[in-house]
């Protein structure tokens, strides 16, 4: 088949973490690691790139949908970015769909890989996700610490209508399936409970998140408690960057799964000079 492109859609970035406690985010610590500026948070770019699959996928993606997103090259606040996509691939077991982003400055900032599956989602055992307290001081994220932890401390959270408008201006999606009683939990939302995951459980220096692959087991909707369970998979070194990929899922209520998620940052930096 030939790609059916999906609309276009362009936003204005902002850097939505400038308050954050990840310096990463701030002018003056980011350029001392030779980036322009503070860097748009992955999660906002994320938002960008679902925009467009959204507005075609709607609900079916949002519930049962999968995605693989990787952040190429940094965002900044104030660029232009341009987000195109395609659906790829139709079949009897769904469809397949991409998405890029870029700026006038940067061909390609980030790229998203998605999947419309036919039928449902294969389920995770939850009984493998347990749930802890978060660490009421956080240890420093060091690799012995991070590999010595069996479960991670679980994140709650109430999506309610305040917070989820709150969202969708933090993010700027105009979409209305995400508004009102019914609406759906924005899918960046779950990334976001991703990096709390990790923010919350150690204690980081400047750290960026690189990418994840999310599967929507069942998605969430405005009014819903979400916690997120998890663990560390794995721990490895490249090119003097410390990276943790954690392995996690959101849970709506008491049980049901909304969304699993392979999430990976780079939690240390190499020293600076």
């Amino acid at each position: 088949m030939s790609a059916e492109a999906l609309r276009q859609y362009l936003v204005k970035a902002r850097n939505t973490a400038q308050q954050s406690e990840n310096a990463i985010h701030h002018d003056d610590v980011a350029q001392k690691y030779g980036f322009r500026g503070g860097l748009v948070p992955g999660v906002t770019v994320y938002a960008y790139l679902t925009e467009p699959l959204v507005d075609t996928l709607g609900s079916g993606w949002l519930s049962r949908g999968t995605a693989s997103v990787r952040f190429v090259k940094p965002l900044f606040d104030g660029e232009e970015l341009q987000v195109d996509g395609a659906i790829d691939t139709r079949g009897k077991d769904g469809l397949g769909a991409s998405v890029r982003g870029k700026t006038a400055a940067t061909p390609e900032c980030a790229t998203l890989g998605a999947t419309l599956p036919a039928g449902s989602p294969t389920p995770v055992n939850l009984a493998v996700y347990k749930t802890a307290p978060l660490p009421e001081s956080r240890p420093e994220a060091t690799r012995a610490h991070l590999a010595s932890l069996e479960v991670l401390g679980s994140p709650v959270t109430r999506y309610d209508e305040a917070l989820a408008e709150e969202w969708l201006a933090r993010v700027d999606d105009p979409l209305p399936i995400y508004r009102g009683r019914d609406g759906w939990v924005h899918p960046a939302f779950y990334l976001d409970q991703a990096n709390r995951a990790l923010r919350q459980n150690v204690r980081l220096g400047p750290w960026i998140h690189v990418g994840s692959v999310i599967r929507h087991l069942g998605g969430a909707r405005v009014g819903e408690t979400l916690t997120t369970r998890g663990r560390v998979r794995s721990l490895f070194e490249k090119n003097g960057r410390e990276f943790v990929e954690l392995d996690l899922v959101v849970v709506a209520g008491e049980r049901r799964l909304a969304a699993h998620i392979l999430h990976t940052a780079i939690y240390r930096l190499p020293a600076l000079a």
